[in-house]
């Protein structure tokens, strides 16, 4: 996606933000899914070629804004891809939390409505900003029916259709455990791992 008129994270802005491993320590919910996302992030060496080039560049960035919370998924397998691209890169990230941070998410707001994130911003050496990353890659939208429809029924209106009547609170929620331990699991698989990669394959492409 193409830069906004006039990114709200100033230089100053920037400075505050904890850098990657500051956020990793300061006792946030899904540690070992960060860990774990960023252990599994495989930059190819195409990639990394391709990466440090754009770096490079006379006009490549220097610096990387990424806003998310701990609790989103998305955000706890894009953010861990952000800091090897900015690894590969060997540029500086900022991490902001959301929440915390609203007059910030309102400039990347996706399709001009909704909060979603991970959002990743990329500045110049003169801090203008180059492009920006919403949520997750087109693949991952793409794919999303086929996931839902492994992870089984979690809204009321979907087990009452699966249970051929209302079901009781606790039946709700026992489906909603279930999914998500096939969520949990499901997430060490190819389909995920394909989405880091493709994460960072659009990126390329953003900056490119």
């Amino acid at each position: 996606m193409t830069q906004v008129s006039e990114s709200p994270i100033t230089v100053e802005r920037f400075k505050t933000g904890k850098t990657y491993q500051q956020y990793i320590d300061s006792g946030i919910r899904n540690r070992e899914l960060f860990d774990r996302n960023f252990t599994g992030t495989k930059v190819t060496e195409e990639q990394a070629a391709r990466l440090k080039a754009i770096a490079n560049g006379p006009k490549g960035p220097i610096t990387l804004a990424v806003i998310g919370e701990d609790w989103c998924p998305d955000v706890y397998r894009g953010m861990p891809v952000a800091a090897r691209i900015a690894e590969a890169m060997g540029i500086e990230m900022r991490v902001f939390e959301r929440d915390q941070n609203k007059d910030l998410i309102q400039s990347y707001l996706k399709n001009g409505e909704f909060e979603s994130i991970p959002v990743f911003v990329f500045f110049d050496k003169d801090h203008k900003e180059l492009a920006h990353f919403i949520e997750r890659p087109v693949v991952a939208n793409e794919q999303m029916p086929d996931m839902r429809a492994i992870l089984g029924p979690t809204r009321p209106e979907e087990i009452a259709k699966e249970l051929g009547r209302e079901p009781t609170e606790d039946e709700v929620n026992e489906f909603r455990a279930k999914s998500r331990e096939k969520y949990l699991e499901w997430q060490q698989g190819e389909t995920w791992a394909s989405w880091r990669g493709a994460t960072i394959d659009e990126v390329i492409e953003l900056l490119s």
